[in-house]
């Protein structure tokens, strides 16, 4: 890609509340610039090479289902067992690269992203119908996921650490190694940070990686792997393969993978821990991301406003397909009616359209498979409980629907424990705010939560109490949303994980590595 030699601008999601003007005319040049390309066939990225497969695939944008954004390879299993071929063969050399040179190169990708950040972002844009801020967001935390990750490898000595010496002539010392080849399977939603943020830790720990994105979202990837590509890693380091399940399956079930990061579905998650991780003469690590039903929970003592806002944010960013967003509100009964006004007022207020025009806050639903669900979602909804606004599909062009509230839904639905993935929140009222934990940490996820409420005591219970990994308290920018690389460690708890550590912490690069014990006598 050409440089274009634009200003950089420093983004967190928290600045894109008030961004630099120049923000928005980059991204509308490269979204010209996107359509203008639109059509055209993209190879896959195998030991260093930019590589066709057998059979192809056609990518259509949610956001005008008459636009093909692309072409792009459909891999099949040799294509898959070259990509994990080729990250054998270059792993002993990566494995004895320096620590420090492999953090440098890795700091060179993030770089890259960051100078492409709005050609990658309008791509996503278009390819996932995330609005442009939304978008931008995903493509710089990818930048700043990569970074803390090379961070944290610097700052921890390449995790190399001197023991206690049993004497003058002991030198002891623990050192953290990488396992091998590592598989990476990203999800669509966050196609750009969920996928780099793996690749780079697993790459800045000495592993090779074969990554492979969700089908949903291969244009955003190869953009990804050009990044990569152009920051000069060593053929073989960096690979990519794109299609549907069946290159997923093969890289699960190839024997000489060693160990493997998952972003989606909790089924798909548990059966590939089950499979993965026990199957071979030895346990292989998994990292496991894998979505939430993510509750709010609003006392008598609580800035009713804030709370509206924040719920609004997290119930309908990236149309609800978020696996941090809300869909479960529980709201003391004394400021109910209140909370629900304000929301509804809001929810009102939201612009759905064309994500990559500057006053849209929600694009499309991702496909036509989601596009159905919503609907059975809200008819079932509606059978049942009540529908305050929304609950109906919008411009026919895309997969467009309306961000739904719904009000007096049976406790036994099963909505209250489905992650929906769909721009839906349900509310109910409560007394007795013990009653409120138990409902709201009765669930199999436990990824993120939400609380408002201005006493000290009670946002103390909260955090003592709920069964989540990452807790926003009175946050009107995002009730359950918006974690950023160094602000927030991003991960959950319960039936959301498969260890227990966060991307973005301080333990998540060790689950990378594998440790071993140094004894030298002198």
């Amino acid at each position: 890609m050409p440089n274009k030699n634009r200003k950089r601008i420093k983004v967190t999601y928290s600045t894109l509340s008030s961004p630099d003007p120049l923000l928005h005319q980059y991204y509308d040049e490269d979204v010209a610039e996107a359509k203008a390309n639109f059509g055209q066939t993209h190879p896959m990225y195998i030991n260093g090479e930019w590589v066709t497969a057998d059979k192809t695939f056609s990518k259509i944008s949610p956001v005008n289902t008459s636009w093909t954004v692309g072409t792009f390879q459909e891999a099949g299993k040799v294509d898959v067992d070259k990509a994990v071929a080729a990250a054998r063969a270059a792993f002993p050399a990566w494995r004895d690269t320096p620590w420090q040179e492999r953090v440098r190169l890795l700091n060179k990708v993030a770089d890259t992203i960051s100078d492409r950040l709005f050609e990658i972002s309008s791509v996503l844009s278009l390819e996932v119908g995330k609005n442009r801020l939304e978008a931008i967001g995903d493509v710089e935390e990818t930048a700043d996921l990569i970074r803390y990750c090379t961070d944290s490898m610097t700052e921890n000595n390449g995790f190399i650490r001197d023991l206690k010496r049993e004497s003058e002539h002991h030198r002891n010392r623990s050192v953290l190694k990488p396992h091998g080849v590592w598989g990476v399977i990203s999800p669509f939603n966050f196609p750009a940070a969920l996928s780099g943020g793996p690749c780079g830790a697993a790459l800045v720990a000495g592993n090779t990686v074969v990554h492979k994105p969700a089908p949903e979202a291969p244009y955003t990837t190869v953009l990804l792997a050009q990044c990569f590509a152009d920051a000069g890693l060593p053929a073989g380091v960096y690979n990519m393969v794109t299609g549907g399940d069946e290159p997923g399956k093969r890289l699960v079930a190839n024997a000489d993978v060693d160990g493997l990061t998952f972003t989606g579905s909790y089924n798909v998650g548990m059966t590939i821990l089950r499979h993965f991780a026990a199957e071979g003469p030895y346990a292989r690590p998994v990292v496991l991301e894998m979505g939430g039903k993510n509750p709010t929970i609003i006392t008598e003592k609580a800035d009713v406003d804030k709370a509206a806002l924040g719920v609004m944010r997290s119930a309908f960013g990236l149309t609800g397909q978020k696996c941090s967003a809300c869909s479960r509100v529980y709201v003391h009964n004394s400021v109910k009616d209140e909370f629900t006004q304000k929301l509804v007022e809001l929810t009102n207020q939201i612009n759905v359209g064309d994500p990559t025009q500057q006053d849209v806050y929600m694009g499309p639903i991702i496909n036509e498979t989601a596009y159905n669900a919503y609907q059975k979602y809200v008819a079932d909804a509606a059978e049942q409980g009540r529908i305050l606004t929304g609950g109906k599909t919008l411009d026919p062009s895309g997969y467009y629907v309306a961000p739904t509230v719904i009000v007096d839904l049976p406790e036994d639905h099963y909505l209250w424990k489905h992650e929906m993935f769909a721009p839906v929140v349900a509310i109910t009222g409560f007394d007795d705010k013990d009653e409120a934990m138990a409902k709201a940490n009765d669930v199999t996820f436990g990824l993120t939560a939400g609380f408002f409420g201005e006493d000290d005591d009670e946002v103390e219970w909260f955090l003592n109490n709920i069964e989540a990994g990452v807790l926003y308290v009175n946050r009107s920018t995002g009730a359950t949303t918006g974690a950023w690389p160094g602000y927030q460690s991003f991960g959950g708890w319960k039936g959301s994980t498969g260890t227990g550590k966060a991307a973005g912490s301080f333990y998540y690069l060790p689950q990378y590595m594998k440790e071993q014990s140094h004894t030298i006598i002198i």
